[in-house]
């Protein structure tokens, strides 16, 4: 068994290992609900990529140097253990805010003085983006195995600014630039950086064709993600009538969107237990994204979300429901054939900023404001020199083992018990034994399952905790259909057996 704790300041003992009760004796203990499961594999679903987990991140935090880097190994280790090959984005907030500073005497461009609105970045933030931090990124990609999603100034630069960094940043980077954003959460410019009487779906296609027709200037192969909108999915049909005869659709690789579960912190309405159970809008939103998608042939991504907006909330952001809820979040959008999907995180002070100076979750923190990271969605947390995998993470992980998977579409009945469940045949299906992946989800806190399972498992896994609302994870092997409470299993099957 392994047992790992989400600060990493404790090691785990034998000791303390044999103090848990093994899985099967707990499924015993508490009569598991009957469940049955039937795979429809004669209906193959989406390819996941293997790109498919991925994190977002501020830009801002490009104006440490030392963050992407090489140097970074404790950074490094917990993107690897995320996933071999994922997709790092790099917007936020504060992507808007940023300028390119290719000679240490370019200055920013001019900008309009705007009015401070609580949730925003302050107005006059202002930070440059280097050279060097464009080497350092492509050094800290090679080490990874990971690719990047490159966010540019589109709310407060210029064309001409633009398209000089991309050109850097294409060159440096090379085939591990997946494509530019340019733009963050354009949808809400009428009410930070841009004129609400005249701001639209028009006048933003009007000003992103400009920056990206002038990127296309310097980088004639450039690729482009957008509108990476914050949550008026209604813009993309605008974009798929403005787009689908314009030659620069040829240029967009990815449709992509925002979802945060809900927010902000001090919403009564954010608690576990809405957490733990389904939102409608996500298919909604879904079938939205894939008909513009489809007029443009594209992919689409949900490039930056998490569980509660404003930096997340202390009890729900930082525990195992976070986890069982990114597992399902995921799991379920490359059911529904999205391309990938990045969890917001990074440095507590950068996404502050990004918020206009503080976490609003601080407010809510009754012990002690050691024992959360900072900012509390955060899949991996920076603490002191040290970067910690929390729980939120360890639901990626889970969904991870789908990347390059086939998905099969599953009938599940688990009776009252509140679970799901989602499989895969993976990669090599094809040949004489094609092994197949079937992943139940318990997000009960208190029922476990009986799994009938139409295939005899040759794995089980099972990643647990003591509650919902515990911060250390468990990893250990299950035993037949045997699924406890707020644990995930992961089981192994032969799909010809």
């Amino acid at each position: 068994m392994k047992l790992m704790n989400r600060r990493g300041f404790l090691a785990a003992t034998a000791a303390a290992a044999a103090t848990l009760p093994s899985l099967r004796s707990l499924a015993q203990a508490t009569a598991g609900q009957a469940a049955t499961l039937k795979l429809h594999l004669d209906q193959p679903g989406p390819v996941v990529p293997r790109d498919f987990v991925g994190l977002s991140y501020e830009t801002q935090q490009l104006s440490d140097t030392s963050f992407f880097s090489a140097a970074n190994s404790g950074l490094i280790a917990q993107f690897r253990a995320l996933a071999p090959h994922g997709a790092l984005r790099l917007g936020g907030n504060t992507s808007d805010y940023g300028f390119w500073k290719p000679k240490p005497t370019s200055t920013p461009p001019p900008r309009a003085k705007r009015e401070f609105k609580v949730g925003d970045p302050p107005p006059d933030l202002s930070y440059a983006v280097t050279p060097q931090a464009i080497h350092n990124l492509r050094a800290f990609l090679d080490a990874t195995g990971w690719t990047c999603l490159y966010g540019i100034n589109l709310g407060n630069s210029t064309p001409a600014l633009a398209a000089a960094e991309a050109e850097y940043v294409a060159k440096t980077l090379g085939n591990k630039l997946d494509y530019f954003q340019v733009g963050n959460e354009a949808d809400r410019f009428g009410s930070t950086i841009r004129d609400p009487k005249t701001w639209s779906v028009d006048t933003y296609l009007d000003e992103w064709g400009s920056f990206a027709n002038a990127i296309l200037g310097r980088v004639p192969d450039a690729r482009f993600g957008m509108p990476d909108i914050a949550s008026n999915e209604h813009w993309f049909a605008r974009i798929g009538d403005r787009l689908a005869t314009d030659p620069i659709r040829a240029h967009i690789s990815c449709l992509t969107h925002h979802y945060y579960f809900t927010g902000p912190p001090d919403n009564p309405k954010a608690t576990v237990d809405a957490l733990l159970h389904p939102d409608p809008r996500v298919p909604q939103v879904a079938s939205v994204v894939r008909a513009a998608a489809s007029r443009l042939n594209t992919a689409w991504r949900m490039t930056e979300g998490n569980t509660c907006y404003r930096g997340g909330k202390p009890g729900l952001s930082d525990v195992f429901a976070a986890a069982l809820w990114a597992a399902d979040y995921m799991l379920l959008l490359a059911s529904l054939g999205y391309a990938g999907a990045n969890l917001h995180g990074g440095d507590a002070r950068l996404v502050a900023t990004s918020l206009g100076g503080t976490l609003p979750g601080d407010a809510l923190v009754h012990d002690d404001p050691a024992s959360h990271p900072h900012p509390y969605y955060t899949p991996i947390a920076h603490i002191g020199a040290r970067y910690v995998a929390e729980p939120v993470s360890y639901g990626m992980r889970f969904a991870q083992r789908f990347a390059g998977a086939q998905m099969i579409p599953v009938d599940f009945d688990p009776g009252p018990v509140n679970a799901t469940a989602y499989a895969a045949s993976l990669p090599g299906g094809k040949s004489a034994t094609s092994t197949g992946l079937v992943a139940i989800i318990n997000k009960d806190a208190t029922r476990s399952l009986q799994v009938s399972l139409p295939f005899r498992p040759s794995a089980v896994e099972i990643v647990s905790a003591e509650s919902l609302t515990a911060t250390e994870v468990h990893t250990q092997p299950g035993a037949g259909g045997d699924v406890p409470p707020h644990s995930m299993a992961a089981f192994t099957v032969n799909l010809k057996s």
